[in-house]
């Protein structure tokens, strides 16, 4: 999962000028005689990419890059949601889980190959694990804690071993052993960071910037601040989609404004920025080219947005005044304070669009202050609440619409504002006397409900993300049987805890989806945004 933000950049989620509303091309089809396969697809960026070795790159960007090269056990079918927010297997042909959920074991299938024609086989994909773990590396999976559960990590991690004794690799057989059983540990390796690499493959703490890929594409040219370059693998093995021959990335761009007239005039195809940083062209472009048609689009991204109510304080360990602070918030103002349409209004814990979710109208976007007040009776008369929030503008903003929003119900808010890294430790620590914080945000680096819902609200277990030090024996019960789950089942078992956790339980005020803008040039088809653009999948116009 994305995690608390630790930066004031981090704050305002990032902003894809990509596209969507898939279209392949088709033999006599009057689409496909409109559409080729090869050419050149050119991206223009402002923010610099940070890595393309798969050890290291974080950014979203990077992924995007990357999701294009990777070969993986698991991955995001080339598909419009939801189908493609769902990951599946692709080298594994299949895998078994031991009925204590602490094995798997994968059997991959035959016939990929990287870029220098060499075979892929299970070597590399425990290379790729080696490389996450060694000291050197200093791989984010590390700081995230997505490999410390593997048997024998450990000894990597502290320099006494260069291979994880849980990791076995047998010709395409390969076998992870785990310490304790990890429900969505299918789902995480979806992730670019558990990419395919050749068995030789150093670790490099710069990280590598070129090197063999076994995915539709391969990185052929990384030079940081400057260009990115990607080929067609043309050993490529698999049924992805990869009809462009080359994407070439420019990253000497030093405004927003220059990547879109660049776009508008066809002299890219399509770019990435933050979103801030779009404010000022995003009402034009709307304007201009609508939403969601042939060029732009504006689609939720698995981002959330909240406050969380202090269930350890005296004043909120009632659900019923949980509740009726969340009739009371005016989730159209606070979503609004973001900025133009940088957050999607919205009352529930799972990102709008994410496996499992299913829209059920929970709270009035603009707040139900009649019905707040009789959830809340006289028990509001005369207390206090602090509130926590960072000291910056629009974090200390949201806090003023809510304490104006609680103030009509009869509770009094004091706001107390602080640093960033100030307020991340106190949100961590135990006692902290704050009643309502800003919570940030908490994204989904994979695309499976357990990592929002049990690491927010599940206690034990939840670890520090439970900044609403919420523990309710039942939701547990509840959360842990739906981890159990697989399938169709797992996404609506899911889906009913979210709802059930907003209504009735309600430790957070949910208030929004974070949006990602996409733009492209006229020559671009073959579309499809989930919610950033699948630079697999694109092709372009005669």
């Amino acid at each position: 999962m994305r995690r608390l933000a630790l930066s004031a950049a981090m704050i305002a989620i990032g902003i894809s000028l990509g596209a969507t509303a898939y279209a392949m091309p088709g033999a006599g089809s009057r689409a496909g005689a409109q559409l080729k396969d090869g050419g050149t697809f050119r991206i223009d960026q402002v923010a610099p990419i940070d890595f393309v070795d798969p050890a290291l790159a974080y950014a979203l960007s990077s992924w995007m890059l990357l999701h294009a090269t990777c070969a993986k056990l698991m991955n995001y079918p080339d598909q419009p949601p939801p189908a493609g927010r769902r990951p599946v297997p692709e080298i594994a042909a299949g895998y078994r889980v031991t009925p204590d959920g602490k094995t798997y074991t994968f059997t991959l299938r035959r016939g990929f190959r990287f870029n220098n024609r060499a075979r892929l086989d299970a070597r590399s994909f425990k290379r790729g694990i080696e490389r996450l773990m060694d000291p050197k590396m200093e791989s984010p999976a590390v700081d995230a804690g997505y490999v410390q559960d593997i048997v024998g990590a450990d000894e990597v991690l502290a320099g006494r071993a260069s291979s994880p004794s849980g990791v076995v690799a047998r010709g395409n057989r390969l076998v992870i052993r785990l310490e304790r059983p990890i429900p969505d540990f299918a789902a995480r390796l979806a992730m670019p960071f558990f990419c395919a690499v050749p068995p030789g493959l150093p670790a490099d703490p710069e990280g590598v910037r070129a090197y063999a890929s076994a995915g539709p594409y391969y990185v052929a040219e990384f030079r940081p601040g400057q260009r990115v370059v990607l080929r067609r693998n043309p050993y490529y093995g698999g049924k992805r989609p990869h009809h462009v021959r080359t994407f070439v990335l420019d990253n000497t761009l030093s405004s927003q404004r220059a990547v879109v007239e660049r776009i508008e005039r066809g002299q890219a195809d399509w770019g990435w920025t933050e979103a801030t940083l779009l404010q000022g062209d995003g009402p034009a472009l709307v304007r201009k080219y609508g939403r969601n048609r042939a060029r732009l689009f504006v689609k939720p991204a698995p981002f959330l947005r909240y406050f969380v109510l202090n269930s350890e304080r005296p004043l909120f360990r009632s659900a019923r005044l949980r509740r009726a602070v969340s009739y009371a918030v005016n989730r159209v103002a606070l979503a609004r304070e973001h900025g133009y349409q940088v957050v999607r209004p919205s009352d529930q814990y799972l990102p709008i669009g994410f496996p499992g979710f299913r829209d059920a109208h929970i709270y009035p976007l603009k707040g139900d202050v009649r019905q707040a007040k009789a959830l809340a009776g006289r028990r509001f008369k005369g207390a206090k609440a602090v509130l926590y929030t960072v000291d910056l503008p629009i974090p200390r903003a949201l806090a003023q619409i809510v304490r104006r929003n609680l103030a009509r119900i009869g509770l009094r808010i004091e706001i107390e504002a602080f640093p960033i890294n100030v307020l991340l430790a106190k949100l961590e620590t135990p006692g902290e006397r704050f009643d309502i914080a800003w919570g940030f945000g908490w994204g989904a680096d994979y695309g499976d409900p357990y990592g929002i819902l049990n690491i927010l609200f599940r206690n034990p277990g939840g670890g520090k993300a439970n900044i609403a030090r919420f523990n309710s024996p039942r939701y547990n019960r509840l959360l842990n049987r739906a981890s159990r789950l697989s399938g169709a089942k797992r996404y609506r078992a899911y889906g009913n805890l979210d709802v059930t956790l907003a209504r009735k339980a309600a430790p957070l005020i949910a208030y929004g989806t974070d949006n990602v803008w996409t733009f492209v040039s006229k020559r671009v088809g073959c579309k499809i945004l989930r919610p950033e653009l699948d630079l697999a999948a694109v092709c372009l116009k005669r």
